[in-house]
This record gives C-alpha cells, structure tokens and sequence, in this order.
C-alpha cells in the first residue's frame, strides 16, 4: 500500500472537514452538549447510508464494539480540553502526539512498515503540530492550561488507540461505508445518555431546550464529523495507517487559521515556524 496523489487530497480535504467540526464545538458554550449533540445526529445520516451498503462483514463487528466504547472517553476528554483551553492549544496537541504512537502500534499490530522518509514525515508532523499547540498565548481566559494539556495528551492516547483498532476493523470490514455508517448509528449515543444523566431532571430540561436552539449547526458538524471519519477510514484501505493518521492531523493547519480568523485567537511567530514544518513533514510524507 502506498498514499497515491488522489487519496492524500481526499485525506486533506477531510482534515478541513475535521477542524471546521472542532471549531464549531469551541465555539459553543456547552461544550459537552454539542459535542454529543453532533455525533448522536450521525444516527439519522448513517441510517440511509446503511439502507444502500448494507452491514459490514460480521468479522468487523468486535472492532466497531471496541471503537464505540472507546470512543465515550474521547469525546468526554475532547469537551474537557476545550472548556479549559484553545482551540490552538487543545486541538494540536491532541492531533499532534497520536501519529507517532499510531506509528508505532500499527508496526507492532498490523506489521506496517514506513519507508525513512515516511518516519521522517510523521516526526515532522508531530514536531511541527506540537510546536503550534504549545506557543505563548494559547489559554483560554476563563481555562487552566494544565487541565488543557492533560484532557489534550491523554486524548492522544485514546485516538491512537481508536485509530488502530478502526484501521484493523475497515479492512475487515469488505465495504469502509458500512464499517462507518455502522460506527455512527452507535457513536454518538453513549455520551449523549452520559452527559444528559450527569445534568439531574432541571438540567435536562435545560440541556433540551439549549440543542434545539443548536441544531441548525450540529447538523453541519454531524454532517462534516462524518465525512472526515470516513474518508480516512477509506484511505486507511489503501494506504498505511500510520501514513493517513499523519496526514489527516494536517487539521491543525486549518485549526489554526480557524482560530486565528474566527475565534480570535493568537497567531505568532512560533505558530508561523510549527506550520512550516508540518508542510514540510507531508512532504515527506508524499514523497516517502
């Protein structure tokens, strides 16, 4: 398997999608809301998406468990990044530490094996995303950094750990659409039930009325959530893993530029310096 000049577009383009949805969650002001709101709504996309593909191959079903599971502490550490940080710290550090540990598990997992330059491209991207995350400036004025970085690094533990387990489950799977409408009908339920039984019978009433109010957009990012996800789990069938994952934490980019124009939020010269060598880390990455 090698990444192909149309599949590393198609990854680009869902690392867009994937900024624009975490955007939107930073926006909110309930975070924890939002975030469940926009992946429960993947049931009513993934439903009819399902009705054409039909269910994945039975042999993909104990990674989709697994992956459902998994990812109830993603998005409860995800909410808990962002009501303590930027989007500018939060997002890259997140994105930025997983690509190595994917590297390294799907090596040791699925025997994947990286050209030099290819290793080279998921270091630079881990280098060039942290180093945009951990610049001066990126606390939120209401936020605690610590809490930030520690919601962010221990997230980076879970997506790799996601990320692997849903590439072993893609390709087990016979049809990556199916694998990933079956993955959202069941996504976004548990945190929803969580984080509504969490808020007692005045706070649900409470947390009803504030995601009518939110739809219109949570339908935006359902809709985007979706396709990113999906089309990296697509191009993990025809390139490495370890490869896509570093690639689609190109989000960042957008993520700070997001910020920077819509949120506010500070662009300086270490943000200007971490972006040069995440380019330079895809580079590779293309060429490797």
């Amino acid at each position: 398997m090698t990444l192909t000049g149309p599949v590393a577009l198609a990854v680009l383009f869902g690392a867009v999608l994937h900024a624009s949805w975490n955007a939107l969650i930073k926006s909110a002001s309930d975070k924890s809301l939002d975030t469940a709101l926009i992946h429960s709504l993947g049931l009513f996309i993934a439903l009819p998406i399902l009705a054409f593909t039909g269910l994945p191959a039975a042999a993909s079903w104990p990674y989709l468990a697994a992956s459902v599971v998994i990812h109830v502490g993603y998005y409860v550490a995800l909410a808990g990044a962002y009501k303590h940080g930027d989007l500018g710290l939060a997002y890259p550090v997140m994105r930025g530490s997983a690509p190595l540990l994917v590297a390294l598990s799907s090596l040791a997992v699925m025997g994947e094996r990286l050209s030099v330059f290819a290793w080279f491209g998921v270091a630079g991207i881990c280098v060039g995303v942290l180093t945009l995350g951990l610049s001066p400036g990126h606390l939120h004025t209401s936020g605690h950094r610590g809490k930030a970085l520690g919601f962010a690094l221990a997230n980076a533990c879970i997506i790799a750990l996601y990320t692997v387990i849903d590439g072993l489950g893609v390709r087990a799977s016979g049809n990556a659409a199916a694998y990933v409408a079956l993955l959202f009908v069941f996504d976004g339920l548990p945190f929803m039930l969580l984080v509504l039984w969490r808020r007692g019978p005045q706070g649900r009433r409470d947390a009803i009325a504030y995601m009518r109010g939110r739809l219109g957009v949570a339908w935006l990012g359902t809709a985007a959530s979706l396709a990113s996800y999906g089309i990296a789990l697509w191009a993990m069938t025809r390139a490495p893993v370890a490869v896509v994952a570093a690639l689609r934490e190109t989000s960042v980019l957008f993520a700070a530029l997001i910020g920077t124009l819509w949120l506010r939020e500070r662009f300086g010269l270490q943000r200007a310096l971490g972006t040069a060598v995440v380019v330079g880390g895809v580079m590779a990455l293309r060429f490797g």
